[in-house]
């Protein structure tokens, strides 16, 4: 019986470690100086509050255990509210929401700079995939599955 009892608690405390699993989100800075120390792929998620593609990637896709472990193994992972009023230096420059200005909600220079497409306005949800080198590899602007994530991860 005492065997039983312990298997079901380690058994239990190992699906509730699984359930913890999450993606390991950095800041602009840490992605900087980790890019320096160990160059790798870079994923990074622009979202907003209000959106609700957005929200349903966090929920359904970036809490998939294969999706975790192919970011977390393969790549540095930045999420940005593109919303956001924070001053973020990056590669010798400093980044601002200056639209938060004049604009309801405003949209900060990064994701500007990073994710705005030519002859379209700046949409969300979008997904970018840079190289070692942070050269863009792959712009995404809509909805995707974990399925559809990892196959981009893999390109």
């Amino acid at each position: 019986m005492k065997r039983f009892i312990l298997l079901l608690v380690l058994c239990c405390g190992s699906l509730a470690a699984q359930d913890r699993a999450q993606i390991n989100w950095i800041s602009w800075e840490q992605l900087e100086d980790s890019l320096v120390e160990k160059p790798k792929k870079t994923l990074i998620f622009f979202h907003a509050d209000w959106c609700a593609y957005c929200k349903k990637i966090d929920r359904v896709v970036f809490t998939k255990p294969e999706v975790i472990k192919k970011i977390n193994d393969e790549f540095y992972a930045v999420r940005m509210n593109v919303e956001t009023t924070d001053t973020i230096q990056f590669d010798g420059q400093i980044f601002t929401n200056k639209q938060h200005l004049t604009k309801r909600n405003g949209i900060h220079e990064l994701p500007l700079l990073l994710a705005t497409r030519p002859n379209k306005p700046f949409s969300l949800p979008a997904t970018l995939i840079l190289s070692k080198d942070f050269a863009v590899e792959k712009r995404i602007f809509e909805y995707y599955t974990s399925t559809l994530l990892l196959g981009f991860l893999d390109e």
